[in-house]
């Protein structure tokens, strides 16, 4: 694992001086460790491939996790409701259909510029998702899960669903349900990627749960949560430097 480093901005002030760290990925390299040492999967720019980027993000403890009542809350609208199918990612077919189901998804969720095919293509060939998750109802796919699994760690790394059901939490659903799958397979931890801002604070519903504060995996979801919250006054503009020359899918 080839660890770098890239010139974000300064405030010499302040003697503050920013970077962001990322973890190019090398033949041999487990994923455990990657994940462990607080590195996510980048997928937002043309041609760049086998990097990880440092976040805060989150993750399950799997041996001592145990339904909340919140959680059992949210089961009790879907649990029962969906055909389910673990696809291996080498055996799933990709139509017309489901990049029309994908594409649609996040062009209604997050707009029109945030998944193209381009990119949604890059992300399928970049061998790391190792299952695809498909929900039926009544036969048709109502929601897909691109799942990443190596060395007891799993990682929940993007989802698509049928948007009608999202008022009633079938996002959260499909997150819950993945992570029983986790557990009982016996896993020892299931990453569900970042938490910023309060549109993400729904993940710390999980109980017990982790983040990466940039040094180690803190316990501390009520500073967490203080985080999200106040997220919103550390937004910045200015990119890093080992973007600047990069093609972005947006």
């Amino acid at each position: 694992m080839k660890l770098f480093s890239s010139e974000l901005g300064h405030n010499y002030d302040s003697y503050t001086f920013g970077y962001t760290n990322y973890a190019g990925r090398q033949q041999g390299d487990a994923l455990l460790q990657i994940y462990e040492e607080g590195y996510l999967p980048y997928s937002a720019a043309r041609g760049v491939k086998d990097i990880f980027y440092m976040a805060r993000s989150v993750r399950v403890p799997l041996a001592r996790w145990e339904a909340t009542s919140e959680n059992r809350r949210i089961e009790k609208k879907f649990d029962g409701m969906f055909e389910k199918k673990r696809i291996p990612f080498a055996d799933f077919v990709r139509d017309e259909a489901f990049f029309t189901f994908c594409l649609n998804y996040f062009a209604q969720k997050h707009g029109a510029k945030a998944m193209s095919r381009e990119r949604l293509e890059l992300i399928l060939d970049c061998r790391l998702v190792s299952t695809i998750i498909v929900y039926y109802k009544e036969g048709v796919p109502v929601a897909y899960v691109f799942e990443v699994e190596g060395e007891n760690v799993g990682h929940y790394w993007f989802s698509f669903y049928d948007l009608s059901l999202a008022r009633q939490s079938l996002g959260m659903w499909l997150m819950l349900d993945c992570v029983r799958d986790a557990k009982n397979a016996g896993l020892d931890y299931y990453y569900l990627g970042t938490v910023y801002g309060e549109k993400a604070l729904y993940k710390t519903n999980f109980e017990p749960l982790q983040w990466w504060d940039g040094a180690e995996w803190s316990n501390d979801i009520a500073h967490l949560r203080e985080r999200g919250h106040t997220d919103e006054k550390r937004i910045i503009e200015q990119m890093d430097a080992w973007k600047e020359d990069k093609e972005f899918f947006n």
